[in-house]
């Protein structure tokens, strides 16, 4: 049985080699369909990891660390206390040990901040902001504000009175270097404080939610001022890439004890089983619009990729289809030489199964080639979107770098395999279905 499905083998790469022009024209749609799909996936994971890249960097980081109630109220009663902001770090910090358990995850940056929601007032006038305490040192190697600088310099670890401000804010408020800024909020003990500092420097991120209602001052200074020595609101970690975000969140919640959140949490819901009383959340649960941006872009690609392979499938079943039917006679000597219809069909399905495979071989060396020779530096948008491109309250850098993942190779490649074995169903039985003295009454 073996031998004879081994000589079935044979006359499909027989016909197949002998049938060069056919079997190019063929394989070529498959070809120009894989490596177009590739191409497109490498940029479209490159932008998708740079938009979350982006985003998190300005919000809660890939991973955030915080206390059960503080996603919904928002209250320094919701806080971590030094034992648990210690805890998170310890945590953190095993993330990437070598002897760790299971797969270490590679931790760019970790940030301890503490976060209110008060008033900013000058001379002239007063406005809502929110006040960020947070290490200069931790925060310019997790965020991107220091990059971002208008006028002046960001905060130093030696600074104590300082306050790093955004552009739009300071001219609401009539600031500039040098002057003083009075910051109001309620403290842990329920009173109402102050806190006078002065402006060491300016920053534009281009989105006006941030540029006009943020300050950042000094963790420390932020702790004596709110009476929350060693507390923190939120422990944000950024990872080397979002798709380790899944193991570094497993491993937190493990580490800690903690159960995974959801939207009906609450100030009063209890942390998980031994957990000291911290949530770990993912940048999706965090910044759940930044995820619907990218699901969104997603659908987007998903919807070309089936336009795409429908086209791919109708040019390879035209191709089978008429060498089946301009072979008529071919397979019927076949049969009165002893194979069976279905062996006949066999013969076809298995023609267009090496077109796929060989395709689907081509088709990601061309796809991953041209995506390496014209973008391995990053394909440049800015011409079409300019420098201040966001995404969901995020300023995206135009420059796109493409990401080839093996997984999304193999996917696409067996898409095409799948594709083309599908197109070759028909003409299969087609073949199936020819009869014998017809085909060899006459010479076609």
């Amino acid at each position: 049985m073996r031998a004879r499905w081994l000589v079935l083998a044979r006359l499909a790469l027989r016909n197949t080699l002998r049938q060069a022009r056919r079997s190019a024209l063929t394989a070529s749609a498959m070809v120009v369909g894989l490596a177009l799909l590739m191409m497109s996936r490498a940029i479209g994971d490159g932008a998708h990891e740079q938009w979350i890249t982006d985003g998190v960097r300005l919000a809660l980081g890939h991973v955030a660390l915080e206390a059960p109630g503080w996603q919904a109220s928002g209250s320094l009663d919701d806080r971590l206390d030094s034992a648990q902001v210690s805890a998170a770090r310890r945590a953190v910090a095993e993330l990437s040990a070598p002897g760790r358990t299971g797969r270490p995850v590679r931790v760019r940056a970790a940030a301890v901040r503490l976060t209110v929601s008060g008033l900013a007032s000058s001379p002239g006038s007063a406005v809502p902001v929110r006040i960020e305490g947070v290490d200069p040192s931790a925060e310019a190697a997790f965020s991107e504000l220091d990059e971002r600088l208008a006028s002046g310099r960001y905060l130093e670890p030696s600074d104590r009175l300082a306050a790093f401000v955004g552009a739009g804010l300071a001219d609401r408020l009539g600031l500039h270097l040098g002057s003083r800024l009075v910051l109001t909020a309620q403290g842990a003990a329920g009173d109402v404080a102050e806190q006078l500092v002065r402006v060491r420097g300016l920053f534009r991120t281009g989105i006006p939610e941030v540029d006009d209602g943020l300050v950042q001052i000094p963790l420390s200074t932020a702790r004596q001022w709110l009476g929350t020595p060693g507390a923190a609101t939120a422990v944000s970690v950024l990872l080397g890439s979002s798709q380790s975000t899944s193991d570094a969140v497993e491993a937190l919640r493990a580490r800690l004890g903690s159960h995974p959140a959801t939207a009906a949490d609450g100030p009063g819901d209890p942390p998980g089983a031994g957990a000291p009383g911290i949530r770990v959340l993912s940048w999706k649960q965090a910044s759940p619009e930044l995820e619907s941006a990218v699901r969104i872009d997603d659908f987007g690609f998903y919807v070309f990729m089936v336009v795409l392979f429908a086209i791919v499938a109708l040019a390879v079943l035209n191709a089978v289809l008429m060498s089946v039917l301009d072979r008529e006679r071919e397979f019927g000597v076949l049969e009165a030489l002893g194979l069976t219809r279905a062996e006949t069909g066999s013969v076809v399905f298995t023609e267009g199964l090496l077109l796929a495979v060989l395709s689907g071989i081509l088709g990601v060396a061309l796809g991953f080639g041209v995506t390496w020779l014209l973008w391995r530096h990053g394909l440049d948008l800015s011409a079409l979107y300019g420098n201040d491109l966001s995404i969901s309250g995020a300023v995206i850098n135009p420059v796109i770098v493409p990401i080839f993942r093996p997984a999304r190779v193999a996917e696409a490649a067996a898409y095409v395999v799948v594709i083309g074995g599908l197109a070759s169903l028909y003409p299969a039985r087609v073949a199936m279905r020819i009869d014998v003295a017809e085909a060899l009454k006459f010479d076609r």
